[in-house]
């Protein structure tokens, strides 16, 4: 029986070109993705600050895991935890739903031109800062010198103080989060319907399917793996937020605090109040389910369809 040496490849200069390419990214993801994690550290300890940050950690007492007893028995921990799996569970099915919609929609467009031009308005709030957008959702709702409460009162309807009043945010956050990403889900799934093969449906068009049968039939199932993978990464996020829409649009509000506070706001306020260890133990406990949901979720997919999973 023959035995094949396996010999490694010369170093070639493509080798080093592509090496140098890669080193930037490289460093970026050391400094700022891997180097952070020895943070974790601060979540067992009682860390206080006294002189250099890092002396800091090593002269702070070693607490084991007080700070998750801690973090668990607030009072207010599962409501956050609800508001944050609830809020992200509607924004995933709703997200998905209207980013595929939309993406068939401007697909159907005969007028190119035009649908750049929708591509251009759907996508551009995407790049805005919530600080701006506040300032934006501020100039409509002021009860002062907002448009809306000004249109109220032209009509002859009492003046409504909506940074007081907790009932209408759940629907505000929810069309706030869709008006600045929905664009970006819809971008991602034209790119996937482009490059599926025209002939495919020209074939279909032959055999006298309609455009209805053929949204059905081809573009939706070839756009399976997108969306699928799309979902996995959406609900490995589910126990994080968007801070700056929760936090800013809000105005930190203490009237809204049962319906605007999620885990990321929660380890903010920790942070603000110098409960370092408490924010640091929130932060971990979010990675770590982060990690097993994404696993959990790629789970179940390769069970119902191994061609679709991510890993």
């Amino acid at each position: 029986m023959s035995r094949h040496i396996v010999r490694n490849k010369p170093w070639t200069a493509d080798d080093t070109q592509f090496s140098l390419l890669a080193l930037p990214t490289t460093i970026w993801y050391l400094l700022f993705c891997y180097l952070p994690m020895f943070g974790i550290i601060i979540a067992f300890i009682d860390f206080h600050i006294s002189g250099e940050f890092i002396r800091s950690i090593f002269t702070s007492q070693w607490v084991g895991f007080d700070n998750f007893r801690f973090l668990f028995a607030n009072r207010d921990i599962w409501l956050i935890i609800r508001n944050t799996l609830g809020y992200n569970a509607v924004f995933i099915v709703v997200g998905t739903i209207l980013a595929i919609t939309l993406a068939l929609i401007v697909n159907e467009l005969y007028n190119r031109r035009l649908a750049k031009i929708y591509h251009t308005i759907m996508f551009f709030p995407f790049f805005l800062s919530w600080v701006v957008v506040s300032a934006i959702v501020w100039g409509f709702l002021s009860p002062d010198m907002g448009v809306v409460n000004r249109i109220l009162v032209n009509m002859g309807m009492p003046v409504r103080h909506f940074y007081s009043e907790p009932s209408f945010w759940p629907g505000f956050l929810l069309f706030m989060s869709q008006w600045k990403n929905v664009g970006h889900g819809m971008v991602i799934y034209l790119a996937t319907i482009a490059s599926i093969d025209k002939t495919v449906y020209e074939a279909a068009l032959i055999d006298g399917a309609s455009k209805w049968q053929q949204i059905w039939r081809i573009t939706l199932p070839m756009m399976k793996t997108i969306i699928v993978l799309m979902f996995i990464l959406s609900a490995g996020r589910i126990f994080y937020s968007d801070f700056g829409m929760f936090f800013q649009v809000p105005r930190d509000s203490a009237a809204l605090y049962e319906v605007v506070t999620t885990l990321d706001v929660f380890v903010f306020l920790q942070l603000r109040m110098a409960t370092t260890g408490m924010a640091a133990a929130a932060a971990m406990a979010q990675a770590v389910t982060a990690c097993v949901m994404t696993l959990l979720v790629n789970w179940i997919v390769k069970k119902v369809d191994q061609e679709s999973a991510m890993i």
